[in-house]
């Protein structure tokens, strides 16, 4: 199969880098997701004008907030931002005194609770704007005992993590209620969980004082932007504490275009047949799966639902009697091809996976292709 190997790109072409298909999914290391030409377009347009970034700021949160079910919205610079400036309202409010003080957080409720098994490693960002994190749910009794028992005059917030491999078997408005019932706010992050589309009103309806999205990943806007949403009093304080504002989020800068971009990127995704998406991401992971077919050793499936996958997602588990190369060397092996094909070494002992939804037509061939010659040596 004959193939355009540039990246797309003249400039990137013009440093020597190697074209990229992306089979891991909307990895920021990758480069996020595409951004649709309505995207590109909307960055385009508002290059060469200005406005007035306070009202932008609100005109766009507004419009998060018609999509959220929200009382209110943001645009930050990526869902790591909605993790700091949550942890910065919550301790800080809209106090232009504390908003300058922090990271230092003397006198302020400063401690965001986090469940044992939510525990990861972007929870720096909490860190970053000066919280502690507690953990919770190793000690006796229920889970709702042991929350309701870690809550103290220093919380200033509870926090709960959706995403691949972030069980908890209390609920968020089980959480919810009992953070609430202690007059505690609680913060979700729920970055790479969009699609499905319903995550956006989920979350808000569950009772979360603050969610943040990716704006990247499966909403497609640009890779450096982020959303949050939530209660009026705790968005405006997230917006205080961040660019353009003298605050512990001021390097956290979003710039016009991208807000732009952003909100072209949710109106797409607010109205696009999600349900033919997915189809067309199970018809390729289809064409990949066939290259593992009649191969001892080699179990190769179509799985839908995965906890650790978004979409469906083509899958390579490996046998005892497999005796070809193992799964990180066959993901070597497609990195060091060209065009350069990056796919996922899964959890599993012995597993690779492939997922489209970063694809472009033509490339899932490309995968199968070169998937079908690693395998056969």
């Amino acid at each position: 199969m004959t193939f355009d190997n540039s990246t797309g790109s003249p400039q990137f072409d013009s440093l020597g880098l190697k074209r990229v298909i992306n089979g891991r999914s909307w990895v920021t290391v990758l480069g996020g997701s595409r951004m649709p030409s309505e995207v590109q377009q909307a960055m385009a347009d508002a290059a060469d004008t200005f406005i007035d970034f306070h009202e932008l700021n609100r005109r766009a949160g507004e419009r998060i907030a018609q999509y959220t079910g929200a009382e209110a919205g943001l645009v930050v610079a990526g869902a790591s931002t909605g993790l700091l400036v949550q942890a910065a309202a919550c301790m800080a409010g809209q106090d232009p005194d504390r908003i300058l003080q922090l990271p230092d957080t003397a006198g302020m409720k400063d401690e965001i609770l986090i469940y044992e098994k939510h525990r990861f490693g972007f929870e720096i960002c909490y860190r970053t704007a000066g919280a502690k994190i507690k953990e919770w749910g190793r000690g006796e009794g229920s889970l709702a005992e042991q929350l309701a028992g870690a809550i103290n005059e220093d919380t200033a917030a509870v926090t709960y993590v959706f995403g691949p491999g972030f069980p908890c078997d209390l609920s968020l408005r089980e959480v919810v209620a009992i953070a609430h019932e202690h007059e505690v706010p609680v913060v979700v992050d729920g970055a790479a969980m969009l699609p499905p589309a319903d995550n956006l009103t989920k979350y808000i309806a569950d009772g979360a004082d603050l969610v943040t999205f990716s704006g990247g990943k499966g909403v497609r806007g640009p890779q450096s932007t982020g959303i949050l949403a939530g209660r009026a009093d705790l968005v405006e304080a997230a917006r205080l504490n961040m660019s353009p504002h003298a605050s512990v989020g001021r390097a956290c800068k979003v710039a016009k275009e991208e807000i732009a971009g952003l909100l072209a990127a949710l109106d797409r995704f607010v109205t696009m047949d999600h349900e033919a998406e997915w189809a067309t991401w199970r018809g390729w992971s289809e064409a990949i799966v066939a290259a593992g077919e009649n191969l001892s050793g080699v179990r190769a499936v179509i799985e839908d639902g995965h906890p650790n996958r978004q979409g469906p997602a083509a899958a390579f588990y490996f046998d005892d009697d497999w005796d070809g190369p193992s799964a990180s060397e066959i993901q070597d092996r497609l990195a060091a091809g060209n065009p350069s094909i990056h796919v996922g070494v899964g959890n599993e002992v012995g597993e690779i996976y492939v997922s489209p939804v970063a694809l472009e037509p033509g490339e899932a061939e490309l995968v199968a292709e070169a998937l079908w010659t690693v395998l056969r040596g």
